[in-house]
């Protein structure tokens, strides 16, 4: 475990003071024996005089104090408010949650503060949570080999057409209890400016695009997404959503309208939908978006829901970079994430 060290790191000691928080690390003043976390709004020490530590733990076991400004032995430092929105979370957890009046009421919370802190903390709202749960607890009985009309009305739906309205599965309940078996998921590739594209549909919209070295390569990606669908080439069938993605890639000024039909998280359908209102030629960085999203403590969240993004070029995850500017990894390869982005650079 890490005591007094050696002075910080320059990239730690500037995020100290920029007041960027980063809950990786504590810091120490040698000359004042506090200990603090990145981003206390307390006067920048210098750095000759700061040392790291790995947690609070580790600083009070070298004989430093606890900040009283910023709480560094919370693990945040709005660790109330977000105890608060756990114990909502809970109530929301159920197979019948009460009204979200009644679990404002229950955190001490008005419904408008309630709305408003939930989402700045988990990132989606309290109606969106409590469906994205519902999908879960549908999927878990489901999968458990339960019976449709039994596990809809187990997981918290009043009625069966009420799971088909939702559409928590992206398919129907029973096409989901058989593990995706049967669904129809047509495709086609062709050659691009960056190797193989690969375009496939549910009857909903597109569902999956892959970039790869061949048409093999693809095709195989695209296998190990639905292992249990019905994969049909349909290259007549799908000309047109081929061209507009081949297209998107190679000429991408220009807009592509593309039915999308993809599923995930509650969260990462937030991701990809901010992604997708980002212009050909504009950049954001994990932790920008993560702050846009309401979730400034989210940049790895952020960056998982890129990495699971299953519809490239529509969902243009590589338009987001390090902090720095530098490219971090793409699902289809970094050089394939570099050529997008000079591509895009150049003036239409």
């Amino acid at each position: 475990m890490m005591q007094t060290v050696e002075p910080i790191s320059q990239r730690r000691y500037d995020l100290i003071a920029r007041r960027r928080r980063d809950e990786r690390f504590r810091f120490g003043v040698t000359t004042t024996k506090i200990y603090c976390r990145s981003g206390c709004p307390a006067r920048t020490p210098r750095r000759e005089h700061v040392v790291a530590f790995v947690d609070a733990a580790s600083a009070e076991l070298a004989g430093f104090r606890a900040c009283k400004r910023c709480a560094p032995r919370e693990e945040s430092p709005d660790g109330e408010r977000v105890r608060a929105i756990a114990r909502a979370c809970a109530l929301l957890d159920g197979p019948e949650p009460p009204p979200l009046d009644a679990v404002a009421q229950a955190i001490g919370l008005s419904r408008f503060h309630f709305q408003r802190l939930f989402r700045q903390v988990v990132g989606v709202t309290p109606g969106e949570y409590r469906r994205a749960r519902r999908a879960e607890r549908l999927r878990a009985e489901l999968g458990a080999g339960a019976r449709v009309t039994d596990a809809l009305l187990e997981a918290g739906f009043g009625s069966p057409s009420r799971a088909y309205e939702d559409d928590p599965l992206g398919m129907t309940p029973s096409t989901y209890r058989a593990g995706g078996r049967g669904e129809r998921i047509a495709y086609a590739s062709a050659a691009c400016d960056l190797g193989t594209v690969l375009v496939a549909t549910t009857a909903r919209g597109v569902c999956a695009i892959e970039l790869g070295d061949d048409a093999t390569h693809v095709r195989a990606a695209l296998a190990r997404r639905f292992p249990h669908a019905q994969l049909e080439p349909a290259p007549g069938e799908l000309r047109d959503a081929l061209s507009s993605v081949v297209r998107a890639v190679e000429e991408p000024e220009v807009a592509q309208a593309l039915s999308l039909d993809v599923r995930g998280t509650a969260f990462q359908r937030r991701v990809w939908r901010a992604l997708r209102a980002l212009r050909s030629g504009e950049t954001t960085t994990y932790a920008q978006l993560a702050a846009a999203l309401g979730r400034p403590g989210a940049a790895r969240a952020v960056a998982a829901a890129c990495a699971a993004n299953p519809v490239a070029i529509a969902v243009p995850c590589h338009r987001v970079v390090g902090s720095e500017g530098g490219l971090r990894g793409y699902r289809w390869g970094v050089e394939r994430k570099r050529a997008l982005l000079a591509r895009e650079a150049k003036p239409a």
